[in-house]
């Protein structure tokens, strides 16, 4: 029916669904004004079978799903993913695997022709998805640098130890010198870049860091927060503290002000990531802005226009930070 009333053949009116290249603008706007007048909708299971694709981008964040809806980073990333799949005409299945049978089940379902590609997000140095995605073929681009070693790198990330030094570096060059810090998870990329910029800005102002003053977090609230207790009760306190996300800054804000302590006057504080919550703490949160929104666009475009296509063997793309002053710090 779509044929006849374009007036074209049914191959036709075929590779102008599948998508070629080798139909006239003439008669691809025939045929799509066709579909619309008839309400026709072609069968998905059938087209898979002949491009073998599904027009299905998964994104899979490796952490528990409370983590996914909790922390305004993942939101953005999945704005800025969307915001390019929709163009494109492409769905977008979200998903999250911590555990390892939440990473058997995910793993089996990619390497199972489901979708065309994968953005991986928050990776853990044990992440076994990568290499059995790789295995299986399936394009992956990862959101952040993989802290392993991993086939096929493809990344979207920022400079995660020049982010922390400029956060470390405007503490330094107000006056502080007992400057502390709350990690991020040291089995994640994030986490040991970013304490590696504050180690680099403390060598090179020749201050020595403190037994205690580095504290591992988790990137949560409440990881912050149990941080920020093991900080305080390991002795003297900082003058100021770089905590490597927003989130756990909130945490660390709340144990700081229920033990008496005010930010700055007491203890001056710098977060990154620069969320919507760090405008509205109390103190409003001097942070490292971190172009999160962004991040999620490149990853969806490097995926869709360079991975699975197999434009490149590999290609990265770093993104620039800048630090936010507010009244924290």
């Amino acid at each position: 029916m779509v044929a006849e009333r374009a007036g074209v053949g049914r191959g036709t009116v075929s590779r102008v669904i599948n998508g070629s290249a080798q139909v006239s603008p003439r008669t691809r706007e025939a045929v799509h004004n066709a579909i619309a007048e008839l309400g026709y909708s072609p069968n998905q299971a059938a087209r898979t079978l002949v491009t073998r694709r599904t027009d299905t981008i998964a994104l899979v964040v490796s952490e528990l799903r409370d983590r996914l809806f909790s922390d305004p980073f993942f939101a953005d990333i999945v704005r800025g993913v969307s915001s390019v799949l929709h163009e494109r005409d492409l769905q977008l299945m979200l998903t999250t695997a911590r555990s390892e049978a939440e990473h058997k089940r995910v793993g089996d379902y990619l390497s199972g022709f489901h979708v065309d590609g994968a953005l991986l997000v928050s990776l853990h140095r044990d992440d076994p998805l990568p290499r059995r995605l790789a295995a299986a073929g399936v394009p992956v681009v990862h959101g952040g640098r993989p802290l392993a070693e991993v086939p096929s790198p493809f990344w979207v990330d920022i400079d995660n130890v020049g982010s922390a030094e400029k956060a470390v570096r405007y503490l330094v060059e107000k006056g502080y010198r007992r400057v502390a810090t709350v990690t991020g998870p040291l089995d994640m990329y994030a986490g040991v870049e970013r304490l590696r910029g504050y180690q680099r800005v403390m060598a090179e102002a020749g201050i020595a860091i403190e037994d205690g003053f580095v504290v591992q977090g988790d990137f949560s609230v409440e990881g912050g927060a149990e941080a920020m207790e093991r900080l305080l009760d390991g002795g003297p306190a900082p003058e100021a503290v770089f905590i490597a996300s927003d989130m756990m800054a909130i945490g660390g804000l709340r144990v700081l002000r229920a033990r008496g302590l005010r930010v700055p006057d007491d203890i001056a504080v710098v977060g990154h990531d620069d969320t919507l919550m760090a405008h509205y703490s109390d103190p409003a949160l001097t942070t490292v802005h971190q172009p999160s929104v962004q991040m999620g666009q490149e990853m969806a475009r490097l995926l869709v226009d360079v991975a699975i296509p197999r434009a490149a063997e590999s290609e990265t793309v770093m993104l620039d930070t800048r630090l936010v002053v507010r009244e924290s710090a």
